[in-house]
């Protein structure tokens, strides 16, 4: 859109040029500390996925050994209860003005006791069941740190867009008014130079 050459535009636009400026470095800096924390969080989040696929493998294969030695109505029957019953409470809390979620066992205690008796159930069952009761909690954290990895990277995102949309947009077409405003300008006055020279001209011929 063409703008109008005149003083108080380019005064304007000299000032919406400083706040674009401003405005992109404090998104950049924004969006490298989220960067940062986001690669910390991934790592995390990495770790954590290994050690519960690890230990979700493991019990996995404490049932299947426990059901080998079981009958089937025994394997069920030991299994119908469950050992406890828990909750969770979820709050959010705030990453780099980002909302992510807070995710915790409402009881703090683990409770290690099995639903059933030992006389008809293997220890492998008992093993199983036991790492299940204790990777809850590791469980609910990787929850959250994916949760949290989510919306960090979605946030990022954003910023990166408005990034370059300042960048590449906006800063360079305001920097292009300025320079064929500040050009009109000059000519203008070029122009009534040259004019002022004339007429000087003609007056010291006609005196």
């Amino acid at each position: 859109m063409p703008v109008n050459p005149t003083r108080m535009e380019l005064n304007k636009l000299k000032r919406r040029l400083a706040t674009a400026v401003r405005g992109h470095k404090l998104l950049k800096d924004k969006r490298d500390e989220m960067v940062r924390r986001f690669v910390i969080l991934v790592r995390q989040n990495k770790e954590l996925r290994e050690l519960v696929e690890s230990d979700l493998a493991e019990a996995m294969e404490g049932f299947v050994l426990s059901r080998a030695v079981m009958s089937l109505p025994a394997f069920e029957e030991a299994l119908l209860l469950p050992s406890r019953q828990t909750s969770i409470k979820v709050s959010t809390h705030s990453i780099m003005s980002v909302n992510v979620p807070h995710i915790e066992l409402e009881d703090a205690e683990v409770n290690s006791t099995l639903p059933y008796g030992f006389v008809s159930t293997s220890a492998d069952l008992d093993q199983a069941v036991l790492m299940l009761t204790d990777l809850l909690p590791k469980l609910i954290q990787l929850a959250e740190v994916e949760k949290t990895c989510s919306r960090l990277a979605d946030e990022i995102e954003k910023i990166r867009r408005r990034v370059n949309a300042l960048e590449y947009v906006m800063i360079p077409e305001m920097e292009s008014d300025i320079r064929y405003i500040t050009m009109k300008l000059e000519e203008n006055e070029r122009g009534n130079l040259t004019r002022l020279m004339k007429m000087k001209d003609l007056l010291a011929q006609n005196a």
